[in-house]
């Protein structure tokens, strides 16, 4: 079943103002991966957007038990990885502000076409209107959540959801702190 779309046109969206706020209420950070709390803290600040989901995205090689660890990948070449994606989930106002945003978010996955994607998910659209998802992975498996790769694409995995971040960090930096 295809459950990622190409990211859907904005439409109105009446309840975003209640959504946000029932979202927010119900967000502990203490749920979220380490590495995104600062990310998704300062997301959420923004009034025209509003955090879904997120994973950091966990890299699990034999003989290592704990499948969320945040971990990179050890040195030294590996058979096979499991890997669960990175992506953040979120939910942006059609308004001006949340325009640029979705504009600079579709931009990211020029850091690596092959593996980075922009995206609407069904699931999440059908409660949230213009919701949208950055997510890490090869593209072949973009309707997965988890995929075993070779320890070499692997890497290749770990340094692009290391890009990413980054550059969505730089991003939140940039970004108007109040609707325009």
């Amino acid at each position: 079943m295809r459950t990622i779309t190409s990211p859907r046109p904005f439409v109105a969206h009446p309840h975003y103002a209640s959504q946000r706020r029932a979202a927010l209420d119900g967000l502990d950070p203490h749920d979220l991966d380490p590495p995104l709390i600062t990310l998704v803290k300062g997301l959420n600040q923004l009034p025209y957007c509003f955090t879904l989901q997120c994973c950091w995205g966990h890299f699990q090689v034999a003989g290592q038990g704990d499948p969320h660890n945040l971990n990179c990948l050890p040195p030294g070449k590996g058979e096979s990885v499991h890997y669960r994606i990175a992506y953040l989930a979120l939910c942006i106002e059609n308004n001006p502000s949340g325009r640029t945003l979705r504009t600079a978010l579709e931009r990211l996955p020029a850091l690596d076409p092959d593996y980075i994607e922009f995206c609407s998910a069904d699931w999440f659209w059908k409660r949230w209107p213009n919701s949208y998802a950055l997510q890490v992975e090869p593209l072949r498996f973009r309707h997965l959540d988890t995929v075993d790769l070779s320890y070499q694409e692997a890497l290749h995995v770990q340094d692009c959801r290391d890009r990413i971040f980054v550059a969505l960090d730089q991003l939140l930096a940039e970004l108007p702190k109040v609707d325009e």
